[in-house]
């Protein structure tokens, strides 16, 4: 039994335990991959309340559809494309809610300092992955920030590999773009702040 056989059957066995009612077996696979689905979810969303509560809903979902589970993926994949899902659609929402607000709400311009005052590098890349399509995003939250391998983030998103490596690919200069910008604002910013200072 190769490796990754024995962990599909130990998940098999683990949703057997669950679907047989023992609440022990559950809380173990939400503990065992709590980590990774939030890391998806953040991803995705940023360290946001919509990403807690989509982080709880891959769970809620799955101990719904447990019965759909066959072990032909690892748990933790399996886990991974409901976040996924349930992450693009929350993304829709966030568009939809914007461009209504957008269409009722007067515009108000962000300083240049609102924008670009983001501190830390785990920040700037959750602002940058943000600014990115999800269906870029999701590709590298997948593919870079989880470490699937191309093949499993193409089953995952049920998209051919070489999308996957051309989606990836631009979302990589696409990032490059969007923190230079950041940087080349940032810049900007301070050589004002050091003349008025």
């Amino acid at each position: 039994m190769t490796t990754s056989t024995k962990i599909h059957h130990d998940d098999l066995l683990l949703v057997r335990q669950a679907l047989s009612g023992s609440h022990a077996a559950f809380r173990r696979i939400v503990e065992t991959h709590e980590q990774s689905v939030a890391r998806t979810v953040k991803g995705m969303l940023g360290s946001t309340t919509d990403a807690e509560d989509v982080g709880q809903e891959t769970f809620i979902r799955f101990y719904h559809a447990m019965k759909q589970y066959k072990g032909e993926a690892s748990l933790k994949t399996y886990l991974t494309r409901i976040a996924i899902n349930l992450s693009l659609n929350q993304i829709k929402k966030r568009n939809k809610r914007r461009w209504i607000s957008m269409n009722t709400d007067p515009v108000v311009p962000l300083a240049s300092e609102d924008v670009f005052n983001i501190k830390d590098e785990k920040e700037e890349l959750e602002y940058a992955l943000e600014q990115l399509d999800p269906e870029f995003r999701s590709v590298v939250v997948i593919r870079l920030i989880q470490g699937y391998t191309t093949k499993e983030t193409a089953e995952m998103l049920d998209i051919p590999q070489g999308t996957v490596l051309s989606r990836l690919s631009r979302a990589q200069q696409k990032l490059k773009e969007i923190l230079n910008t950041k940087n080349y604002h940032d810049e900007i910013h301070q050589k004002t702040v050091n003349q008025i200072v």
